[in-house]
């Protein structure tokens, strides 16, 4: 029998604006029922909060800092490859419809089919604007269009996306072949378009207000402050409006979209393995910030990841990364896993609900590399293990926060004696996957923190270690630098030749 995966994506979507995920005030009910459908997931993050480095991670296995997708607008590393082109040289026909933003042309994309992948159904954003006249792509753009012109669904990106989906469904529905389909919408990214009867159910609704709107950011890093800029403390007033019409007119509209997709997957391909997430989220005035950017709060990183064709109604509390999802899909198709691959399947907690990853990790670099907003570059590493979440904020002071009993993150702990075992653990784990994925930002000062010393005599060769990338089908053997020949591992002591 065939296998089929149908991979399904929004842009800027927060668990809280899922019903499924406890805010009865959303309007989501296609996403809901396929939760109920499934299994979702309680504790699963993006790699970056940010569009381009969260789909780098997705799509190729590896972390943004291993591929050159740590940043929106960098075009991914050539000897890196996606997941279509690995699934589509094992025989699984592979299609990409949506956003896509890993080619490093702007926000839209180039609009050229990316390799591996069926050029009949490529549709990013660029190709939905060459649909447009000079008129309507201006109108495509703005959010007042939603006021002063009766938008219908048929014109806009989400629906051109939906349709080309429904298409690909109805014409594979009688063939035998493996497939692998995305389907990866903009919405509810600004500027939200949407509808009207979508945008007028939010008129009235008040966002629910999180105790982290009052957080006074005294004990958090200073380019959060900065950050925060004249929205500091905006939101504690009480007669602040958690109003966002369009953004959740918009989300409502993306679940009624992915609703045509799934009624399609249901008619034709009721065997077919689903699976949907986020990108990230958006900080909506939590903590005084709002977008996303530089940060590891959970209103950016935390997000949705439902899968069904595993079991029924059933919640997964482990902590999951999307740098699992590459791998994952590997198991379901049955292809061997590159050792490029950075993270592990779940593929087996899918079926069993046996926890996978002791600890997930998360990174920001910069928010574009086309300006200089957002406050340049600024690196920061994250580890979570299900409880605590220690940030290195590098050019600033660090963070620590227990979730169990702060969910808010209302009280940064990395000065908290009580808890220097957990900071060093963590701390120790961060450091192991910097050197393990060949972090380019690595050395001596992620590990000498003002609150931990590691080592105490730092040393200019720091591990003293070095990891040229694992070979595989797609690059040539590396060679030792040493000698010339091949080398048989990918990790050495640097000076000692390893080769064949």
């Amino acid at each position: 029998m065939s296998k089929k995966v149908i991979l399904i994506m929004t842009d800027t979507t927060r668990t809280d604006m899922l019903g499924c995920y406890g805010n009865p005030g959303m309007i989501t009910p296609n996403l809901d029922q396929l939760a109920a459908d499934g299994i979702r997931f309680e504790q699963a993050y993006t790699t970056q909060p940010v569009c381009q480095p969260a789909r780098s991670a997705i799509f190729t296995g590896t972390y943004p800092h291993s591929c050159a997708g740590w940043s929106n607008c960098m075009g991914l590393s050539d000897n890196v490859q996606n997941i279509g082109r690995r699934l589509s040289d094992h025989g699984i026909h592979s299609a990409y419809i949506g956003k896509w933003h890993l080619d490093g042309g702007d926000y839209f994309g180039l609009g050229r089919c990316a390799d591996g992948w069926d050029p009949d159904y490529w549709y990013d954003m660029r190709n939905y604007l060459d649909e447009l006249t000079p008129e309507e792509r201006y109108l495509s753009r703005q959010t007042h269009s939603m006021e002063t012109h009766d938008i219908k669904a048929e014109f806009t990106f989400g629906h051109r996306c939906s349709d080309k989906a429904i298409d690909f469904l109805q014409k594979h529905h009688d063939l035998d072949d493996d497939y692998f389909l995305v389907v990866s919408y903009d919405e509810p990214h600004g500027p939200s378009l949407c509808p009207r009867e979508f945008w007028q159910r939010y008129e009235d609704y008040e966002f629910p207000r999180k105790a982290n709107l009052l957080d006074t950011l005294e004990d958090k890093p200073e380019h959060h402050r900065i950050w925060a800029g004249d929205d500091y403390m905006k939101a504690a007033s009480p007669d602040f409006s958690m109003r966002f019409k369009y953004f959740l007119g918009c989300n409502s509209f993306a679940d009624y979209e992915i609703g045509r997709v799934l009624k399609a997957v249901n008619d034709y391909a009721s065997d077919a393995v689903v699976i949907y997430t986020s990108d990230h989220g958006d900080m909506l005035y939590s903590h005084s910030l709002t977008a996303k950017g530089p940060a590891m709060y959970e209103e950016i990183t935390h997000i949705p990841f439902i899968v069904r064709g595993f079991g029924r109604n059933q919640v997964d509390p482990n902590p999951v990364s999307h740098i699992n999802l590459a791998p994952t899909l590997c198991d379901i198709f049955g292809v061997p896993k590159p050792k490029v691959f950075e993270g592990k399947s779940i593929y087996e907690e899918l079926k069993t609900g046996q926890r996978t990853n002791d600890y997930v990790f998360m990174e920001f670099g910069r928010y574009e590399v086309d300006h200089d907003g957002f406050g340049g570059y600024q690196p920061v590493r994250c580890v979570f293990d299900g409880r605590y979440k220690l940030v290195i904020n590098l050019m600033t002071s660090d963070e620590l926060y227990d979730l169990q009993n702060d969910p808010d993150e209302m009280k940064n702990r990395i000065l908290d004696a009580s808890l220097d075992a957990e900071k060093k653990r963590l701390h120790e784990a961060l450091l192991d996957n910097m050197y393990e994925t060949r972090d380019p930002f690595r050395g001596y000062y992620w590990e000498n923190r003002p609150w931990n010393s590691y080592p105490a005599d730092k040393t200019w060769n720091s591990r003293l270690m070095t990891r040229q990338r694992e070979n595989e089908e797609y690059e040539p053997r590396q060679l030792d630098y040493n000698t010339g020949l091949a080398m048989k591992e990918a990790t050495r002591k640097k000076g000692q030749c390893i080769s064949e």
